[in-house]
């Protein structure tokens, strides 16, 4: 058996920063991510580098940015990842659930892929029968999806948020979990190993089985108040975004642009039922790891590709750049190895966590990646953090205002620049951490704005000569 620890990467999809009760958010519903934070290594300010699944989850597993990746939007080619490095030193490596490679079934690098995508897949090869979908019909049921939501009377009043109706260990996120757990189960223990488990939720539709919904319908739940005043002040394509997602109903969530209390309560109790009903799979995962004998030598990393703003801000799901979007849970468990309840409060981008596993697994760390290892804060040693973070979006079939959207943030300030376009954002966020008023076309911040763009400017560059060599290897 090899010293070398097996890495649990354990993530969800569109899952906010403020869904962990030991976070300092009490009103969840979290023992399991709760004990991750407690006895792991939590990151406080990590920031994912794309405002979407595919592009943010590319950079993860490259070490790029998307610019460099060219993986700009979801369906964008991406095949390759540093998942193969892991391959090649030993370790097996095993997928379970989510990765939103394209296409879906692209190797990667695993020797395993039990591929489980999008609840409610529209666009992107939509025929593709996944483990889920194959699952579903083997049972005689019909998947909850679009096309049968839109028959209710009550669709576009919803956001999105409707019970689950299917026998509960159908459910995409009771799959997943039971899955994982199987395999840990019915496979032979070889060290090391390398599993991803993405869950699919709470991605929407907001779906959860009704008896986890009942508490948080019952809790008083923050939700960010949005005013005229803050709508006028977005940008053009952000206004464009809105009325978009009010004509356009993706993933089941159409946008009511003057939701309720009511309605707007509603949906988030959907969406943190869902975090719960994750939650406890985390649990079971862990109790498994624990039997079959992978916990005593094991690093488990939890993190989401994005967040969702759930009407914050006026806008549903993610396409935008404030934090409730960019901003990640990251943490590190393995409490033989690394200081429990440690947090680290410095700026990082995600993908940052992917030499660290390849160095914590003493396999080949690429040369000139874009990501830093975090290895060093990890382990409680000298780590600088990043003085900057930045994430890109591309114009889509959702976000169709704009051809390119670029995020630049420090630990006091944001700024949101539009490709070709006198619009933008920017942000105090020591005075505003809300991100509420945009100063873009405030006078006596026209320095502060000159001073980013110059950042943004300055890093494009910088990263386009490093980089230069990077497609030829890997594309």
């Amino acid at each position: 058996m090899s010293d070398r620890p097996n890495i649990i990467f354990i993530i969800t999809d569109q899952q906010r920063f403020d869904t962990i009760a030991a976070l300092g958010f009490p009103y969840m519903e979290t023992p399991n991510m709760d004990r991750l934070v407690n006895e792991g290594v939590t990151f406080t300010n990590c920031f994912i580098t794309a405002a979407s699944c595919a592009p943010a989850r590319a950079s993860l597993f490259t070490g790029y940015f998307p610019h460099t990746t060219g993986i700009l939007k979801n369906a964008d080619l991406w095949r390759r990842s540093w998942i193969e490095k892991l391959a090649h030193s030993g370790y097996r490596c095993v997928n379970i659930g989510k990765m939103h490679s394209y296409p879906y079934d692209t190797p990667l690098g695993f020797h395993e892929r039990y591929v489980v995508e999008n609840k409610d897949r529209y666009l992107e090869e939509r025929f593709y029968f996944d483990e889920w979908d194959k699952a579903v019909r083997i049972r005689g049921h019909v998947k909850q999806q679009r096309e049968l939501y839109r028959k209710r009377d009550d669709y576009r009043q919803s956001l999105g948020a409707f019970d689950w109706e299917l026998p509960e260990d159908l459910h995409s996120d009771m799959f997943v979990g039971d899955m994982a757990c199987w395999w840990l189960e019915s496979k032979p223990v070889t060290e090391p190993l390398f599993m991803e488990i993405g869950f699919p939720g709470p991605h929407p539709p907001y779906d959860p089985i009704p008896r986890y919904a009942e508490s948080y319908l019952n809790k008083d739940l923050p939700l960010l108040p949005v005013t005229q005043e803050e709508l006028d002040q977005q940008p053009e394509p952000l206004k464009g975004l809105r009325q978009h997602n009010q004509d356009v109903d993706h993933d089941s969530v159409v946008l009511d642009l003057d939701p309720t209390q009511e309605q707007r309560h509603r949906q988030r109790a959907y969406y943190l039922a869902n975090v719960t009903m994750i939650d406890e799979k985390i649990g079971k995962i862990l109790q498994t790891l624990d039997t079959k004998g992978y916990l005593d030598n094991s690093v488990v990393i939890f993190t989401s590709d994005h967040g969702d703003c759930l009407t914050d801000h006026g806008h549903s799901q993610k396409w935008t750049m404030y934090d409730t979007i960019t901003k990640m849970p990251l943490v590190v468990w393995s409490p033989d190895r690394f200081q429990a309840g440690k947090v680290v409060d410095g700026l990082c981008q995600q993908m940052d966590i992917g030499p660290a596993i390849l160095e914590l697994a003493e396999a080949e760390v690429p040369e000139g990646l874009e990501a830093k290892s975090l290895l060093p804060a990890i382990q409680g040693n000298s780590w600088s953090p990043r003085d900057y973070v930045f994430a890109e979006q591309a114009q889509d079939g959702i976000l169709t205002d704009t051809q390119f959207m670029t995020m630049v943030r420090n630990t006091d300030w944001k700024l949101v620049h539009f490709l070709d376009e006198p619009w933008g954002q920017l942000f105090d966020l020591k005075n505003d951490p809300q991100e509420i008023h945009n100063l873009w076309d405030v006078p006596q911040y026209l320095d502060k704005k000159r001073e980013l763009l110059a950042v943004l400017r300055e890093w494009r560059i910088r990263s386009g000569y490093q980089t230069s060599n990077w497609a030829a290897s890997w594309r």
